[in-house]
């Protein structure tokens, strides 16, 4: 353990960069100018101005896709794509049980019915083979969240997909710049989203963005964003029922400086990721992120994977001692599968009608724990450790000491 730094070593602990504040945040003097500018501008309404525009196409350019719409968060660029594929009342969305509830209320907002497919117990991620027992007749939807900033098997979902003319979704909000076979994620689905919350890999504090390469679809991103209300027509009208999730100036500004800085704070996440799993290997009991070779994972967080059997207490109590060595980090990553939480549970939704439960099939509202026997091994395996651009060979030399120490303390 000598070669680790870690705080039992004479050294005072090492303070770790937090994307919380600027301590693990990439801003600087380019968002101040930009913020400037807008103030200066007077314009602080997206539809008059053209920092949101300007982030819009130089986010698409980056991507590699036609069209681009950003919005006022992560959830709102769900629902902008859940409300352009237009689900009939009733319909079926399948999607993931660990994921942000902010990824999974749009559906239920449009009429339709989330259904939940087991997920891989070491990615976390949806597969073909969780997705396919969930199909039905009223399936409607995939959406695939790219947890951690891990890429879901695009391959064999967009083959099953495809056998039915299934639209895919992704979900991008933890995995900006990601790759799968060479592909960047939110290049395969019909329409991806991204967020960019204050801890996203690129940030606004509140923010979103939906991408497509379908002109119809576009179309109907953009009037939803907008009140359903036709900005440009020749006699615009409000077409359909929908809401104002418009980005502000004073947030595109911020997103088009923020935006030349992404590729460099992905690669150095990585770069520090990739240092942490060589300083962990062969440490009996815990179980590193699982790369394939086909992809770049872009680390939103990094996970540890616990085995019980070996180290006491598990994820628990080695988040325990390593918050007493000033390391945080988040046992199971949410508290309980979404299909868990009372909104599901009591179906607790529009008053007390219940809907959209209603109009579901029995089968669509099974959340069995034996169905999911993938979801609850992760949850009880699972350490999250924080993540950002601002970790260095110090920082990692003192999370590898950390973690090494905490373990051999609680070997059974």
């Amino acid at each position: 353990m000598s070669n680790f730094r870690a705080a039992s070593d004479k050294d005072r602990p090492v303070s770790l960069p937090s994307d919380q504040n600027a301590t693990g945040r990439s801003f600087g003097e380019e968002e101040i100018a930009a913020l400037a500018n807008v103030i200066r501008s007077g314009t602080l309404f997206s539809v008059s101005g053209q920092f949101v525009k300007k982030f819009e196409k130089s986010f698409a350019e980056a991507l590699g896709v036609k069209y681009a719409y950003a919005c006022a968060s992560g959830t709102a660029a769900v629902h902008s794509a859940v409300a352009a594929l237009d689900p009939e009342p009733g319909d079926e969305v399948i999607t993931s049980p660990i994921t942000d509830m902010g990824a999974i209320a749009p559906i239920l907002y449009q009429g339709a019915i989330p259904v939940f497919a087991d997920v891989d117990p070491k990615t976390c991620n949806v597969s073909a083979r969780t997705i396919e027992p969930c199909l039905s007749e009223r399936t409607r939807a995939i959406i695939v969240t790219h947890l951690f900033g891990s890429p879901c098997d695009m391959d064999e979902i967009l083959d099953l997909a495809a056998k039915r003319d299934m639209p895919v979704v992704e979900d991008c909000a933890q995995s900006f710049l990601g790759r799968y076979d060479g592909r960047l994620v939110g290049t395969f689905g019909r329409i991806a989203s991204f967020s960019l919350q204050q801890g996203k890999h690129m940030t606004t504090g509140e923010g979103g963005l939906v991408v497509t390469n379908d002109e119809q679809l576009a179309r109907r991103l953009f009037l939803f964003i907008n009140k359903g209300w036709g900005y440009g027509d020749s006699q615009p009208d409000h077409y359909f029922l929908a809401l104002n999730y418009r980005m502000s100036e004073l947030q595109g500004a911020v997103g088009l400086a923020q935006l030349p800085k992404l590729r460099g704070a992905v690669e150095q996440r990585v770069r520090m990721a990739e240092r942490l799993t060589e300083k962990l290997r062969g440490l009996r009991g815990v179980t590193t992120p699982k790369v394939r070779c086909k992809e770049i994972h872009t680390y939103w967080k990094y996970c540890l994977f616990i085995d019980h059997e070996q180290i006491r207490g598990g994820p628990v109590s080695l988040a325990e001692d390593l918050r007493n060595l000033g390391v945080a980090s988040a046992p199971r990553y949410i508290q309980k599968p979404a299909f868990m939480c009372e909104v599901f549970q009591k179906q607790r939704t529009f008053g007390n009608s219940r809907y959209p439960f209603t109009l579901a099939r029995p089968e669509a509202l099974n959340y069995h724990p034996s169905r999911f026997p993938g979801t609850f091994s992760a949850l009880e395996e699972i350490l999250v450790l924080p993540w950002n651009e601002r970790y260095t060979d110090e920082h990692i030399e003192y999370l590898a000491g950390s973690i090494r120490n905490a373990v051999e303390k609680l070997r059974r």
